[in-house]
């Protein structure tokens, strides 16, 4: 663990060694590997033309998981920027090139159609041109508890106005929270760990490295300072005691789980 003096010498700082990257990419593996599972159940060749539609995060861990196997695999966003993330190591690493494009006519283009794009993404007119062998959706809602959001989610319209025999949702949640994006779950997951945290005895208090990233990404569009800020690690702690505060949020990750439905 690390862990140093605060104020004084009976006060102590442990820092958890979990940083915010690898809360991500807890996440982001646990929708991947479901989405892979699921194409491995098609029993496609490996160049079977893959569309994965929305990087932001949920897309490009997929498309990197299915690099692995697959070789036809592109990924559209309508933000150039994004791009970048395919080289980081946000979702792993790429094994087989991976095509990216902002264009987004190339959205038909494909024999599989995996769209991430959550609320006010692809809509259900869109969806409506598909005609493809498996079409595949992310729900951004995890545990139907906010009314407003259940109401906007049109992710079933979406997918009955797509023409596919084989049709499956993205379903991850866990940890009660309202959306399952990965920058929700993680929010969720470090909020429930310094909640825990908190009422263990001689913990003074506890605060977390985690920020309003989108601004960074989407505002700023700055990938490399983002990519600065989550090499942090995750979480601190002012205490008298010492104790692991990675377990926590190992534990709260342990909750989080990712289907196809």
């Amino acid at each position: 663990m690390d862990i140093d003096t605060g104020i004084t010498s009976e006060v102590l700082t442990i820092k958890s060694e979990i940083k915010l990257i690898d809360i991500f990419n807890n996440i982001i593996e646990k929708k991947s590997q479901a989405s892979f599972n699921y194409i491995e159940s098609l029993n496609i060749d490996s160049d079977t033309k893959i569309i994965v539609i929305g990087t932001y995060f949920t897309g490009v861990g997929i498309v990197k998981k299915l690099s692995e196997k697959y070789t036809n695999i592109t990924l559209i966003d309508i933000y150039p920027h994004l791009k970048k993330l395919l080289y980081t190591p946000i979702g792993g690493k790429i094994k087989n090139d991976v095509e990216f494009s902002s264009d987004l006519d190339l959205i038909y283009s494909g024999d599989i159609v995996i769209d991430t794009t959550g609320f006010g993404g692809i809509d259900v007119e869109q969806s409506s041109e598909f005609d493809v062998e498996a079409f595949l959706i992310e729900d951004p809602v995890a545990e139907d508890n906010d009314e407003l959001l259940k109401s906007k989610n049109n992710i079933h319209d979406r997918l009955n106005a797509a023409k596919s025999q084989k049709k499956s949702i993205l379903k991850t949640k866990g940890i009660n929270t309202k959306t399952s994006g990965t920058m929700t779950l993680t929010i969720g997951v470090l909020k429930n760990a310094l909640d825990k945290i908190s009422k263990k005895e001689g913990v003074l208090y506890s605060a977390c490295e985690m920020g309003f990233f989108e601004e960074v990404i989407f505002k700023e569009k700055d990938i490399e300072k983002f990519m600065e800020l989550t090499d942090r690690k995750a979480m601190k702690v002012s205490t008298i005691k010492e104790f692991s505060p990675d377990e926590i949020i190992l534990e709260e990750l342990d909750k989080i789980e990712s289907e196809m439905i």
